[in-house]
């Protein structure tokens, strides 16, 4: 796994393997976990790349926000986390404001 800068992020993200980033905001307040994740859905250019979000619950007000060009899949992990595992979409419209990163609640 090697370290890699994301703009904008105030935790750090890795590469886990070719084309699959990993960062971790569990331990983050809001609106944190919404502005990595923003920072990070930036990392993805296809839909063979992945992004995977360490929480200590899904980022409900995110998922509206990137639909348009993001699907992802929420996994309970150990200690009452969540991994949300993020991918673009094949017809992205590549509308996702990524300036768009508080949380409404």
């Amino acid at each position: 796994m090697k370290k890699i800068e994301v703009a904008g992020s105030t935790v750090d993200f890795f590469e886990k393997e070719e084309g699959v980033f990993t960062f971790d905001t569990s331990e983050c307040q809001p609106p944190e976990p919404m502005v990595n994740a923003m920072c990070g859905l930036q990392l993805l250019k296809n839909s063979s790349q992945r992004l995977e979000m360490i929480n200590h619950k899904p980022p409900m007000g995110l998922f509206p926000k990137i639909a348009d060009d993001f699907d992802y899949d929420v996994q309970d992990i150990e200690n009452d986390m969540v991994k949300v595992v993020f991918i673009k979409k094949e017809d992205a419209k590549n509308n996702t404001d990524f300036t768009q990163n508080s949380c409404s609640g």
